[in-house]
């Protein structure tokens, strides 16, 4: 399920340095390329099992022409909508100001779980001066150093229990398909052209769609919705609060679908920010199905369809079993290809394979190339099976699972995938004492 915790507060905080250290648990936007810079407006981090997405609201209106007072209060009115918790991030060197206390009367009023951080505590010293903030009104705060990660345990165990643990149900239980991508990468135009009318705007400035639209679609005897999202860029480029506030939208659709289909535009190329929502779609176990869109505009020979797909799939190991259609829009060429290429996506995230039938394929595999052993013992794999969960997920049973190395689950999983196509779906592989 969705959970949302956004950090706020005024610049220089140090909300970007938490943000950092609380994704980089789990890594969940990775740099496939050297020099690519790291995106830091959402990520997804957990603890103690508890997964959660995490929005860094800093530097954000840095570059807005209004006052910035008013942004300010904007922003965090934006982040209150969105969010499941709060982390209100303060400073203890430059101590308490008069931009905190604005942001604190904002959050006051709002009835979502909030946290008050005080950051760069790394003294005793300092734990004294952190005192003053209490005069903001919040119940306790609590004293961190971000920089060294040094009190984010008690902060993150108070943290995940604040947040919702039921199941957000859908008022449609059809499945969703969102189409993500950069702006400007023909996403709206695209939805347009499988429904064969003009249902939402498009234009030649990026930011045109600002909130995720639901459509019916049926097709190919299959019924689901297709969800339209606003572009997603670099937090640096993300100017006005109206966009910001559309990238979280986007990313609960993200969270709230089966399958994203990721629309890049191919007179830009794979780059960073396609990337990142790429490992986001694969640490949230959607299905993927990758459409580089304006084909047509592409100088080509007959090398050129191969080479983009080998660079695409260099830039996503080691998942690397997914389906890349290129296709054009305005022409409408593979546009419904594409679409299939969804529902067979959908369908492999679903599919549930008969233990009897796992076990009899998987175990014999097994027994002619067995885990290697380690430290003078061997690994017996005795059984094997798919767990009930929403993504593919599958438990070996053994002796000594503490032994089995990720070069040998990157075997099964391998496997998995040749016996049974799993193409475009992440899978997960656990070993289990048996």
């Amino acid at each position: 399920m969705s959970r949302i915790v956004a950090i706020v507060g005024r610049p220089n905080v140090g909300k970007s340095t938490l943000f950092n250290r609380l994704i980089q648990r789990r890594e969940a936007i990775v740099d496939a390329v050297s020099g690519v810079t790291r995106d830091r407006h959402y990520g997804k981090s957990d603890w103690n099992g508890v997964e959660f997405s995490l929005i860094d609201t800093g530097g954000y209106v840095k570059g807005s022409d209004d006052v910035f007072e008013t942004e300010i209060d904007k922003q965090v009115e934006l982040a209150i909508d969105e969010a499941d918790a709060i982390l209100f991030m303060v400073e203890v060197e430059a101590g308490l100001t008069g931009m905190d206390q604005e942001v604190a009367t904002l959050l006051r009023k709002c009835k979502k779980p909030v946290f008050l951080v005080v950051n760069k505590v790394d003294n005793a010293s300092r734990e004294a001066d952190a005192v003053e903030f209490y005069s903001l009104g919040f119940k306790c705060y609590y004293s961190i150093a971000s920089i060294n990660g040094s009190g984010t345990g008690d902060l993150l165990d108070d943290l995940v229990k604040a947040l919702p643990d039921h199941e957000i149900k859908q008022e449609d239980e059809l499945p969703r398909f969102a189409v993500l991508g950069r702006p400007n990468a023909g996403k709206s135009s695209f939805i347009n052209a499988l429904i064969g009318e003009e249902r939402y705007i498009v234009t030649d400035i990026a930011g045109t769609t600002r909130d995720s639209i639901d459509t019916r679609y049926k097709r190919f005897g299959f019924e689901f919705n297709l969800v339209d999202t606003a572009g997603v860029r670099r937090k640096s480029k993300v100017k006005e609060d109206l966009e910001f506030y559309s990238v979280m939208r986007s990313l609960r659709a993200l969270e709230h679908s089966d399958v994203v289909v990721l629309v890049v535009d191919a007179t830009r190329g794979f780059e960073g920010q396609d990337q990142n929502i790429f490992w986001l779609a694969h640490r949230n176990n959607k299905g993927i199905v990758i459409l580089v869109n304006k084909w047509d505009l592409i100088e080509k020979d007959n090398q050129s369809t191969k080479a983009f797909e080998k660079h695409i799939k260099q830039q996503c190991e080691p998942f690397t079993d997914i389906q890349i259609i290129f296709m054009s829009v305005l022409t409408k060429q593979r546009i419904y290809k594409a679409i299939e290429t969804a529902v067979e996506v959908y369908k492999n995230r679903s599919k549930r394979i008969k233990t009897s039938l796992f076990n009899d394929t998987m175990l014999p595999l097994i027994q002619n190339y067995p885990p290697p052993a380690y430290k003078g013992k061997y690994v017996k794999i005795k059984y094997c099976m798919q767990l009930p969960t929403p993504h593919p997920t599958f438990a070996f049973f053994c002796n000594l699972p503490q032994y089995v190395k990720e070069p040998y689950k990157r075997y099964i999983e391998n496997k998995i995938r040749e016996e049974f196509d799993y193409t475009g779906v992440p899978i997960t592989v656990y070993f289990r004492k048996k």
